[in-house]
C-alpha cells in the first residue's frame, strides 16, 4: 500500500491542526468568559486550590502518598494562592509568579519520576511475565492525577490572570477621543492567554504577507 499511509499522514496533519485551533477558540474563550466575571473568577480558583490542597493530603493519608511530594504539592499551590492577591492582574517579574512557574515544572518531574519508580519496582518483583502486579496506578488514575493535582490550577491561572504591561495605562497618559478610551480599556482587560492567541494570529498573518498569500481587498 502507497497510498493509504499518505492519507494516514494527511489525516494525522489535518487532525492536528484541528485540535490547535480548538484549544486556542476555548483559551480565548475562557479568557473572555474570565474577563466578564472576574470575582466569580476569582472566588472559583480560591476554592479550587484549597480543594486541591485537602485532596493531595487525603491522597497522602488514606493511599499512603509520598509525604515530601505532598508537603511540595501543597507548598506549590500555597504559591499558586499568593498570585490571587492582585487577581486578574499579575506582574511577569512578580517572584511569586516565577516561583510557581518553576514550581509547576518540579512538581511534573518529581511525580512523574516517582510513578515511573513505581511501576518499575513493580514489575522487577514480578515472578512471571504473565502476573500482574499489585497496587499499580493505571494510565487513567496518572493521567487523572496529573491533570487535577499538578495542571489544573496553572492552567486556570495562565487562562486567568493578565499581564500589568498590557492592563496598567501610562502615567500622565488620557484617552483623546471615546475610541481612545475603549482601546486603552480593552487592552486593559485583556488576558495572557487571549494576548497569547493574539500575538499568534498576527505571527501567521505577517508569516503569510511575506510569503505573499495576501488577501484580494490588500491587492487593490
Amino acid at each position: 500500500m502507497w497510498i493509504l499511509p499518505l492519507v494516514g499522514y494527511l489525516g494525522s496533519v489535518v487532525g492536528f491542526c484541528f485540535l490547535t485551533l480548538a484549544i486556542a477558540s476555548g483559551l480565548y474563550y475562557l479568557s473572555e468568559l474570565v474577563e466578564e466575571h472576574t470575582v466569580i473568577a476569582k472566588r472559583f480558583l480560591s476554592r479550587l486550590i484549597y480543594s486541591i490542597m485537602g485532596l493531595q493530603l487525603l491522597l497522602c493519608l488514606v493511599d499512603r502518598f509520598p509525604f515530601f511530594l505532598t508537603l511540595l504539592g501543597i507548598f506549590s499551590h500555597f504559591i499558586y494562592l499568593g498570585n490571587m492577591r492582585r487577581f486578574p492582574f499579575v506582574k511577569l517579574t512578580d517572584p511569586l509568579f516565577l516561583a510557581s512557574c518553576v514550581l509547576v515544572l518540579l512538581n511534573h518531574y518529581l511525580w512523574f519520576k516517582h510513578f515511573s519508580r513505581h511501576q518499575e519496582r513493580a514489575y522487577q518483583n514480578m515472578s512471571s511475565y504473565y502476573d500482574t502486579p499489585d497496587n499499580i496506578p493505571s494510565f487513567t488514575e496518572i493521567a487523572s492525577y496529573f491533570g487535577l493535582c499538578v495542571w489544573l490550577v496553572p492552567f486556570a491561572l495562565f487562562v486567568s490572570l493578565s499581564a500589568s504591561d498590557n492592563v496598567l495605562p501610562t502615567i500622565g497618559s488620557e484617552p483623546s477621543s471615546v475610541g481612545g478610551g475603549d482601546e486603552r480599556k480593552s487592552k486593559r482587560s485583556q488576558g495572557m492567554a487571549k494576548a497569547l492567541v493574539d500575538n499568534l494570529l498576527g505571527a501567521i498573518g505577517q508569516a503569510s504577507a511575506m510569503a505573499g498569500w495576501k488577501r484580494s481587498d490588500d491587492r487593490l
